[in-house]
């Protein structure tokens, strides 16, 4: 039997968990697996509030490839072209020439980028929160907001730079207002310029609810509880422009602020544009129960996706209902399609994946959660304990699980760092500095 290829387009929790369980699954020889990523790394989204936080180590919240992924071929690059008619992939690694190479079998799970909108200013001013660089330069910019504010004797200035604004009330929204502003009210204590009450913490979400994907009544809790914070929260309201970093919102309150993190939903990857996919009308690539893609009524051949960038029917709900974009469904998606991918290379038949939501758990800061869990509702404490005991057994890999577990625990003890890095975002401007061009020297 001649070994096949298995190409996999992406890194995170469908790339990274496929990856792993084909290379335990697979026979020596059977097949080849090669992962594709313009990272080395695949980032545990749900502790990047966490890290940003300084709850753990941003290095903690990613996962090395070539240390778990050891059975595989990694290419840290990008796949700039897929031609599944002829299973081809057209792959540029970070450096050299791009290479065409074909393929067996290709799991299309690039996942999900931020959705924007045509917001003035939103590009100049807006920062996001989906990979860890962001979780990092958010967590140094708070802090050194509180540096500018506790050095000013402008109060205009004081007030832009304690303010801080959060557009979108999702689970990445909710979790990263809570654990930044739990952070900041805790560096407070070293700034004796500053008072809590003088932070304004605001909280923009175009629905009338918050955490759509638990009951109303555990939404309304989210909100009282960061009311009783002195937050600002404005539903059913949207950003219309940031430009100068004054924030307009729909319901006619302006302000300025050096502060606008945009959480308000994600959209599946560009990359999908460069493929022959079939794709719905939201952009996902179009999938069979079994993960296969299809289109229409047609299956194609050695094709596989889910994730965020697929739309993976929900045999747990009505027909014409979709798995929801969450971590949850990405890793038992991405086990299931594993499997199925082997069987087809055995010559058996795929099993189409089928799983009832549990719920969701989501921080609130230090001690404080939200969790619906198979129908079971918790607060407070035992939210959030949940919340870090899930997570925690969901990260791969055993080294992960005991350096996030080391952090947590010396975190019971000691104090919080809140040491703004500011200087990682432009490392080489000092040397500039001392380096004039040799132009400037005659």
């Amino acid at each position: 039997m001649n070994s096949q290829r298995i190409l996999v387009v992406g890194a995170g929790h469908v790339g990274l968990y496929a990856a792993l369980r084909l290379s335990k699954k697979l026979k020596s020889g059977e097949a080849e697996v090669v992962v594709v990523d313009p990272q080395p790394h695949m980032t545990y989204q749900p502790f990047l509030p966490e890290a940003s936080a300084g709850n753990i180590s941003p290095r903690h919240a990613v996962v090395a490839l070539r240390r778990a992924l050891r059975k595989c071929r990694i290419i840290v690059g990008s796949v700039t072209q897929v031609e599944h008619a002829r299973k081809t992939a057209t792959v540029q690694p970070v450096a050299g020439p791009a290479e065409e190479m074909t393929y067996d079998h290709i799991i299309v799970a690039p996942g999900s980028v931020s959705r924007t909108l045509p917001i003035p200013g939103l590009h100049e001013h807006g920062i996001g929160f989906k990979t860890i660089g962001e979780a990092i330069f958010l967590r140094n910019h708070v802090l050194e907001q509180l540096d500018i504010a506790a050095a000013t004797s402008d109060p205009a200035v004081r007030q832009a730079a304690l303010t801080f604004v959060f557009v979108g009330g999702g689970y990445a929204g909710i979790e990263a207002l809570a654990e930044t502003e739990d952070m900041a009210r805790d560096a407070l204590r070293y700034y004796p310029e500053l008072a809590p009450e003088d932070m304004r913490w605001v909280l923009v979400e175009a629905t009338q609810r918050v955490l759509p994907e638990v009951d109303r009544d555990m939404g309304a809790y989210t909100v009282q509880q960061l009311l009783k914070r002195n937050m600002d929260i404005r539903l059913d309201t949207r950003l219309e422009s940031c430009a100068d970093q004054i924030v307009r919102l729909s319901d006619g309150d302006s302000f300025r602020t050096n502060t606008i993190v945009w959480t308000a939903g994600v959209k599946p990857s560009p990359m999908l544009d460069s493929t022959d996919m079939p794709r719905d009308q939201r952009g996902r690539v179009t999938c069979a129960p079994t993960l296969q893609v299809v289109d229409g009524d047609r299956v194609l051949d050695g094709a596989w996706s889910a994730g965020d960038c697929s739309a993976v029917p929900d045999l747990t709900k009505e027909p014409g209902a979709f798995c929801s974009p969450s971590a949850q469904h990405a890793v038992r998606q991405a086990q299931r399609m594993a499997d199925n991918i082997v069987a087809v290379i055995r010559g058996q038949e795929p099993v189409e994946y089928k799983h009832k939501h549990a719920g969701s758990v989501a921080s609130l800061g230090l001690y404080k959660g939200v969790a619906q869990v198979y129908g079971i509702k918790m607060t407070g404490f035992p939210a959030w304990f949940m919340h870090r005991t899930y997570h925690m057994s969901r990260i791969p890999s055993f080294n992960r699980k005991v350096r996030v577990i080391v952090d947590w625990t010396l975190a019971f003890f000691l104090k919080r760092e809140v040491v703004a890095l500011g200087q990682l975002h432009e490392p080489r401007e000092e040397f500039l500095e001392a380096t004039p061009p040799l132009s400037a020297r005659r």
